[in-house]
């Protein structure tokens, strides 16, 4: 029988997959076909997408569907002819963006059915950890881990046996293993995804690595702002506690462990480890002053280890194939693959996992196909608000926790925001700190009131009103908050303005000085006129204009009113003849 599979993830959702899904399954009143759903393939620009598998288990991927392509596609799947179809498949040059990846973190996404088990078991799954439980020690898989060269995905890059050695050596027999999931950078969904798309090999990563410290409780926090997630989670949870995966006495072991879900307000100091930890235990989320580090006082003041989504998906991949396997991808200093989220002004955004030491170009302009609409590549903010900005002059950067360090970036926990010429980097900047912010918790003055001077400072560059020592004074406050700051939030706050500043210093000086923006975004510093010498009168921009400050008669020249103008600029969206210049 032929398999059709709809891909539904969050993304796929938005753009219309569950629609497609019950014109499909309408259009199955017969059976004729088995009908299924997957999680995020990571080809986030080409949903929603259905894949078509044949009897020997051939595919046929269709991408951009719609509920409308329902009928035909049911007809030609239960003919077994989908050359009336073929318009809906999808190209080789998109096809290049999976098969140029090397998947281990999001091996079975977009591929099983995530409220399957039985799917997840196909594929070796639970075999980790019995072959854990039954033939090796906490210690052995430590060390397992540590031969991997594993370090944690969420951001700081620290080596994975490292932690779970320190909780394991604290005394004590309550520990606690967490999770987390509170994925919070703008433009980064790798966690999410997993979650979605394979959440047993959360729970099987997890479950290793409580075997590892000696924890009989583990808990995954996850944003409230992931519902998709949530659910499926917590199907997965139930469906393992079934089969006697989770709980007590696991494959009839002395291991026992128990899993459950804390949904947090979405606060970005969460991703702090010791936030988190406050969080959970029901207090507002704010850092603690290390040490003692959770390993030796965590959840409760109980020896406690966290890692993220993305590190634990490796686990159980690590402890199958060997630690060798893994670390023999990547570079000296930075082992196996990692996922990035590529997000912004580019061809093919979506979820890419390549191993350490591929380079910027291989991934934005090979796997994601350059930039949209032809434009040149400016810059790509690596690493979120915490991160910083690397301009086109170092695309070569190869993808390792030390090369991007060196640039002024980080590695992060994935977001990769990528920029074109029409970008103000000097915007750019604001629009981070806007974040940081907002979302400081207000506990240390340094990033309390410091991040807040450096946003205003930036905002009245970007309005026009910046003075001259504006860029020495953004600098001196950026190195304050870095050195003052209690947690990594704060410390990593300056990132975006101190590269932004290091690469794209002349345009702070134009903001500044000359009171221009050379990108043409900010609208302080713009204005709109119409070249009577282009303009024909076809009166377009006039009946699009919002405030009426267009005037002129059909077929003349027409004018804006600078002193009635709102600068949206639908006048220049609007008009087909390039006649609506922006200076």
């Amino acid at each position: 029988m032929m398999k059709v599979v709809v891909g539904a993830g969050s993304c796929g959702i938005a753009a219309g997959a569950q629609k497609v899904y019950d014109a499909l399954e309408m259009q199955n009143g017969d059976k004729a076909f088995s009908l299924t759903v997957t999680g995020c393939n990571g080809m986030c620009f080409l949903e929603p997408i259905v894949d078509i598998y044949d009897e020997q288990n051939n595919l046929t991927r269709l991408v951009k569907v719609t509920a409308a392509d329902a009928e035909r596609i049911a007809t030609a799947v239960k003919s077994g002819d989908l050359q009336s179809v073929s318009d809906l498949v999808i190209s080789d040059e998109d096809a290049a963006f999976l098969t140029k990846q090397t998947r281990i973190a999001l091996r079975h996404c977009g591929v099983i059915n995530p409220e399957e088990l039985s799917d997840y078991e196909a594929t070796d799954g639970y075999k980790a950890i019995r072959k854990v439980l039954f033939e090796m020690t906490p210690e052995q898989v430590i060390e397992e881990i540590k031969i991997s060269g594993l370090a944690g995905r969420g951001g700081a890059g620290f080596p994975t046996w490292f932690k779970w050695n320190a909780a394991r050596s604290s005394a004590g027999d309550e520990k606690y293993l967490i999770c987390n999931a509170d994925e919070g950078d703008p433009g980064a969904f790798m966690d999410r995804a997993v979650i979605e798309g394979d959440p047993h090999s959360l729970i099987e990563g997890m479950l290793i690595g409580a075997y590892a410290i000696g924890a009989k409780e583990a808990i995954v926090y996850v944003r409230a702002e992931y519902p998709l997630a949530i659910k499926r989670l917590e199907k997965a949870i139930k469906q393992a506690e079934e089969k006697g995966y989770l709980g007590e006495h696991i494959f009839g072991s002395d291991f026992s462990c128990k899993m459950r879900i804390k949904a947090g307000a979405g606060a970005f100091v969460c991703g702090e480890e010791t936030a988190l930890i406050e969080s959970l235990e029901g207090s507002r989320g704010m850092p603690r002053l290390k040490p003692p580090f959770p390993a030796q006082a965590g959840y409760w003041h109980k020896p406690s280890n966290i890692n993220n989504v993305e590190t634990f998906a490796n686990v159980a991949w690590i402890l199958l194939n060997g630690g060798e396997k893994f670390a023999a991808m990547g570079t000296e200093g930075s082992k196996g693959t990692k996922v990035f989220a590529l997000t912004g002004k580019i061809r093919r955004g979506g979820l890419v996992e390549i191993p350490m030491g591929k380079t910027l170009r291989d991934v934005i302009f090979d796997i994601g196909g350059g930039i949209r609409g032809g434009k040149q590549f400016k810059a790509v903010q690596m690493g979120g608000p915490s991160g910083g900005c690397i301009p086109a002059d170092l695309l070569d950067t190869v993808i390792d926790y030390k090369a991007l360090g060196a640039t002024g970036a980080i590695m992060g926990s994935g977001g990769m925001v990528v920029m074109d010429e029409d970008t103000c980097m000097v915007g750019m900047a604001k629009f981070f700190l806007d974040f940081t912010a907002k979302e400081s918790c207000g506990k240390c003055v340094h990033c309390r009131l410091g991040t807040k001077r450096m946003l205003e400072v930036l905002t009245r560059i970007t309005e026009g009103n910046g003075q001259a020592g504006d860029i020495e004074l953004l600098e001196e406050l950026c190195y304050s908050i870095k050195d003052g700051a209690l947690c990594g939030l704060g410390q990593t706050a300056p990132n975006p303005v101190l590269t932004t500043i290091k690469y794209f210093r002349d345009e702070f000086e134009a903001h500044i000085g000359e009171k221009k923006c050379p990108a043409g975004e900010c609208t302080a510093l713009v204005t709109y006129e119409i070249n009577p010498e282009k303009c024909i009168g076809c009166t377009k921009c006039a009946k699009n204009c919002p405030v009426g400050a267009i005037t002129g008669a059909v077929k003349s020249a027409h004018t804006i009113d600078t002193s009635i103008c709102i600068k949206c600029g639908k006048c220049a969206e609007n008009c087909r003849f390039g006649a609506v210049e922006v200076h």
